[in-house]
């Protein structure tokens, strides 16, 4: 396993704090009211002034009928019995409390195997707590044997603390939280139902942060595991959650129930490959295509008109054709079949290594917003599929660190991406990339075959824009790092469509290339999993870019 302290990108010291005496009576109070389903009258200045001593009778008779008055000494004695108390009760619903240690989150596998990435079922933030079953199962060395979160299964036992030192611990990390009772629950951006807000979904087992009460109907919880989100809402029913303190624990990544929740209306594109999505329903040529839907794809369906549904797909909203989108079960079982673990990158950029370890030289880096299909997972590292390119052999390792949550991993459908064909251009030299570059979209979604130069039966990256240059009278090498040399150098700020956009593998050698198309975007054979596919033009390091065109 190796020590877990070198799993970092940026060298930092876990500290844990104690709550303060003054902070958890605060919680208490307002967590009761919440609870309770009571309108609190806390104003947001009393809540500000809770580090003055002064406050502390405000605070401690907001909400009631009749001022509680009290000694400061009798306030310190009621803060410290509800801090035992709700330690000593979350404690107790342990049989033997083990306490995560980690720099972001650990993976919750079925069996204690961590090169099989179909065996991890959950995720295990820092901090959060387990039941230890089994310290050092048989034929397990370095594993062990938790229930957490509704679920039993195996982490690496150098992640947990246990014994006292998991009770000290567990002092500072309890908190106000929601437990699911039913067996999944949406995640929503507003606190209603309403088509389109679902941004999460949480199964039976699992704990949230309370930040507060909305009204009777709704809470508003953490939203530290939902991409993108600063604030997320769920439903107050009890038929939904139990309100109460309590530690963190285990989140699930079951296929089923996550994915299917993801979405209030499903829509699951029929196509192989990838269709058309419009910005009004009806076809008029390349004149109203806003987006690219790949084969299998996920969307919300936000209605239907005339043979045609309006579709929400990631940032695209638009229209496809009705007959290329599955619905009702068909789409439920079509979603579970092609789900499959992506990476979502949350920060500006992350460095990429060949090895997972810091000890290993950054070889490029990827950018915020990307989803890259995840090859394993690793406690504290992501290994990322970044093309095949000309290589043979596909082994090259892509790993980035999980480090301060920045990448999220979970189990998702594809989605459409922005794409807008190039339009009739003023000039010749424009009109004629712009032929090039919508000649070559036409091939998104056909597979990547190394070797070869077919652009349907599958070509691989450098045998693509081969191909699709020749189609225009256009002659390039055969291979990617001698096509780097063709042409003449352009800069970022200056590339037009049609040029070509480069990339190398660990050693700095040229393996990849990818045809600029506009739009921040390149076309390219991408990989035996992703074939043709569109891609942002930076979604990994480019070390070069030529214009072959001549113009």
């Amino acid at each position: 396993m190796g020590n877990p302290k070198m799993n970092y990108d940026r060298e930092h010291t876990m500290l844990f704090v104690s709550a303060g005496i003054l902070c958890v009576l605060v919680i208490a109070i307002i967590i009761a009211l919440i609870m309770k389903g009571q309108k609190s009258t806390l104003s947001q200045d009393t809540v500000m002034a809770v580090e003055s001593e002064t406050a502390v009778e405000d605070i401690a008779s907001a909400g009631e009928s009749q001022p509680v008055k009290s000694t400061l000494s009798e306030i310190q004695v009621f803060t410290k019995a509800i801090q035992m108390e709700a330690i000593n009760n979350s404690i107790a619903q342990y049989a033997d409390l083990g306490i995560v240690t980690c720099d972001s989150y650990i993976n919750f596998r079925s069996a204690p195997d961590q090169n099989d990435l179909t065996n991890i079922m959950g995720m295990l933030a820092n901090g959060s707590a387990v039941d230890v079953v089994e310290a050092a199962p048989e034929n397990a060395s370095g594993w062990m044997h938790i229930r957490s979160g509704g679920m039993d299964g195996y982490v690496a036992s150098a992640y947990i603390v246990t014994g006292e030192d998991a009770k000290t611990l567990a002092g500072s990390l309890i908190k106000p939280r929601a437990t699911v009772v039913t067996d999944k629950l949406r995640i929503r951006s507003t606190p209603e139902i309403a088509d389109g807000n679902t941004i999460g979904s949480a199964a039976k087992g699992e704990k949230y942060e309370v930040l507060g009460r909305v009204n009777e109907d709704w809470i508003m919880i953490s939203s530290d595991n939902i991409d993108n989100f600063d604030i997320a809402y769920m439903s107050a029913s009890p038929e939904n959650v139990s309100l109460g303190f309590g530690l963190d624990e285990a989140k699930s990544l079951n296929l089923k129930q996550k994915v299917l929740n993801m979405y209030d209306n499903l829509g699951v594109s029929l196509a192989s490959d990838y269709i058309n999505v419009r910005s009004s329903p009806e076809e008029k040529g390349i004149d109203n295509i806003i987006g690219k839907f790949p084969g299998y794809g996920g969307c919300n369906i936000l209605g239907e008109e005339n043979g045609w549904y309006h579709i929400k797909s990631g940032s695209v909203e638009g229209y496809v054709r009705a007959d290329l989108l599955a619905t009702g079960q068909t789409a439920q079982d079509l979603a579970v079949q092609n789900a499959h673990v992506m990476a979502i990158i949350n920060t500006q950029s992350l460095n990429v290594r060949s090895q997972a370890s810091t000890d290993s030289e950054a070889w490029t880096q990827v950018t915020s917003g990307q989803r890259y299909d995840v090859v394993n997972q690793m406690d504290g590292w992501v290994e990322l599929d970044l093309g095949d390119g000309d290589d043979s052999d596909s082994s090259q390792g892509s790993f980035v660190s999980t480090r301060d949550n920045n990448v999220s991993v979970r189990y998702a459908l594809q989605e459409a991406i922005e794409y807008y064909p190039a339009v009739e251009a003023a000039n010749a030299a424009a009109a004629f990339r712009n032929k090039i570059v919508n000649y070559a979209c036409q091939f998104v979604g056909n597979p990547y075959v190394w070797g070869g130069t077919s652009l349907t039966h599958g070509a691989d990256c450098s045998g693509f824009v081969q191909s699709v240059l020749k189609n225009f009278g256009i002659y390039v090498p055969r291979v990617s790092r001698d096509q780097a040399g063709a042409g003449v150098k352009v800069s970022s700020d200056n590339m037009k469509p049609g040029d070509l956009v480069f990339y190398a593998n660990r050693s700095g050698t040229i393996n990849h290339v990818g045809m600029y198309i506009g739009n921040g975007q390149v076309v390219n054979a991408a990989s035996r999993r992703s074939g043709i596919r569109i891609y942002r033009w930076n979604y990994r390091t480019p070390v070069a870019i030529r214009n072959v065109i001549g113009d």
